[in-house]
């Protein structure tokens, strides 16, 4: 089973902390997140990806502004590539 399904997000932050940080505050509020090796073809400086389904994206976005975790780049996986939905401050 690839790691990332067709349809699902996923959400570059840019550093472990971040992401670490990001994945803490996720799952505290019970939303259903992972956090993942960031896939080789969308470029990540830190390795890690918080991966999502579509269902949660918009309330996902917001919280991880909300909290000063705006992540760099979202993609969603599409076939066999990933396509840019989302370009935060960098």
């Amino acid at each position: 089973m690839p790691m990332v399904q067709n349809g699902e997000f996923i959400a570059i932050l840019g550093s472990v902390h971040k992401a670490i940080k990001a994945e803490t505050l996720l799952k505290e509020q019970k939303l259903p997140i992972m956090l993942i090796p960031a896939p080789r073809s969308v470029s990540s400086d830190c390795g890690l990806a918080i991966r999502y389904s579509a269902d949660n994206s918009e309330k996902i976005l917001n919280f991880l502004k909300e909290y000063d975790c705006n992540p760099q780049q979202i993609y969603i996986k599409n076939g066999e590539q990933f396509d840019l939905v989302y370009k935060g401050d960098i």
